[in-house]
């Protein structure tokens, strides 16, 4: 019996040893900062490499360095903020994109992980996922397709590189900034969509008015006067001077009740209403002035 469980943790020992050999085919460094470098995943067979925004602290005289030793320069086609992102192009056709895990990643899955920090190799740590969660905004406001979680260590410079499956293949790209001060998991889907609309426009696109809110309760005589079932609303605190909301004639101390017709009681409803395809559109908004709902036709523009 001892000698079946010894003989059952080797294999399991070189399939996950076989993993990082596979995944650190597609994983280099990023050398993008002036501290120690960082990592990237290759993403595609032309040449794109993704890694997290906040180890690519320079737009220009970026290189990474690749698995077969050789170091390269790289352009920066975008960055995104908002959810950690960063794409790099190279001029190659021979690295090696990394392969998409075919598994819906679970609670409980074993997780890898993976990083090129350096010199010396790739360094991998293990763990379980530990939690799977919906779409949800980042600390910055943008809103990302899914987050994951596991319990690997996130040694230095292992931001910008992946998590990966028991086979080797990328579960999503590890940021150590967007989980509030532990390791958090874009997933492969919502990379390829972020990295899509970096590659069209330099940047994700997001609806912007040019106003600052603040929540606020209104009075329960009022919301039934004037039909409102939420109890809060957004005073608006600032308005940008030249930005599409004074523009617009939307004025410092309206409340904000709506936009296109859905309620707005927090931030996030607001940025929920503001995506990216919104820019440049007209849409309406409601506010309360002087007590009085007012409407008003604005154009957001492209942040």
């Amino acid at each position: 019996m001892a000698q079946e469980i010894t003989s059952l943790l080797t294999n399991l020992s070189d399939e996950l040893a076989g993993a990082v050999d596979r995944a650190a085919t597609s994983v280099v460094t990023v050398n993008g900062r002036r501290r120690m470098p960082a990592s990237g995943i290759v993403w595609t067979a032309d040449g794109v490499i993704v890694t997290a925004n906040h180890v690519v602290e320079r737009d220009e005289d970026i290189t990474v360095s690749l698995p077969d030793g050789r170091t390269v320069p790289v352009t920066l086609l975008g960055r995104d903020t908002g959810t950690d992102l960063a794409l790099l192009a190279t001029n190659l056709t021979d690295l090696t994109p990394a392969t998409r895990s075919a598994f819906e990643a679970r609670v409980g899955h074993f997780a890898l992980a993976i990083g090129r920090p350096g010199s010396s190799g790739p360094m991998a740590s293990f763990g379980t996922i530990s939690t799977v969660g919906g779409e949800w905004r980042t600390p910055r406001g943008a809103t990302v397709d899914g987050f994951i979680r596991a319990d690997v260590a996130m040694l230095p410079g292992f931001s910008g590189g992946p998590l990966v499956d028991s086979t080797g293949s990328v579960i999503g790209l590890n940021s150590s900034t967007l989980g509030r001060g532990s390791g958090l998991t874009i997933p492969a889907r919502a990379i390829d969509a972020i990295a899509e609309a970096i590659q069209s426009f330099g940047r994700v696109r997001r609806g912007y008015l040019g106003i600052g809110t603040q929540q606020v309760r209104l009075p329960d005589a009022q919301r039934d006067a004037i039909g409102l079932a939420d109890e809060h609303a957004l005073l608006i605190v600032h308005v940008e001077s030249g930005g599409p909301a004074e523009r617009d004639g939307v004025l410092l101390g309206d409340i904000l009740l709506s936009v296109a017709g859905v309620p707005t009681p927090d931030v996030e409803a607001l940025q929920d209403q503001l995506p990216g395809d919104r820019a440049g559109k007209a849409v309406t908004i409601r506010v309360l002035r002087g007590g009085t709902p007012v409407e008003l036709t604005v154009v957001p523009a492209d942040r």
